[in-house]
């Protein structure tokens, strides 16, 4: 999906993406941020919480509204402005988390998104995004 411009972005518009977790995905996360936190890459300390088993990091479900964002809807040039979040389940390694957003509203430049993010039919974190959206370029 080429990018939506300011011009051409109206509430109903969706756009998808569809990422499996990797075991790749979540070290080089880990090593990205810092966050080598064991509930991420220790199966013995992880079968000791809450998840009962190692997890992904919860922001990298965050990186996937980012990236939706940033190159389908509205696309390049987009800029993420801020979010609420709330999360509801875990992502584990092997889970196909496919990445929602919808246009809500939009203001001026700025458009409200919905998000959402599921593994199968649970819903893993829902989200509220704004951004402002790209301009189209001047021709010539």
């Amino acid at each position: 999906m080429p990018s939506v411009y300011l011009d051409e972005l109206k509430p109903g518009l969706v756009a998808s993406s569809t990422h499996t977790v990797t075991e790749r995905d979540v070290q080089l996360f880990g090593e990205a941020t810092g966050d080598m936190n064991p509930v991420h890459f220790d199966e013995e300390y992880a079968r000791k919480t809450l998840f009962r088993g190692r997890v992904a990091h919860g922001a990298l479900s965050i990186g996937y509204i980012s990236a939706l964002l940033g190159t389908q809807l509205p696309g390049e040039g987009t800029i993420f402005v801020s979010a609420s979040i709330e999360f509801k389940i875990p992502v584990r390694i092997g889970d196909t988390v496919v990445t929602t957003a919808t246009v809500r509203e939009v203001s001026g430049r700025t458009a409200v998104m919905d998000c959402a993010c599921t593994v199968g039919d649970k819903l893993v974190l829902t989200s509220e995004a704004r951004v402002l959206a790209p301009r189209r370029p001047s021709p010539g």
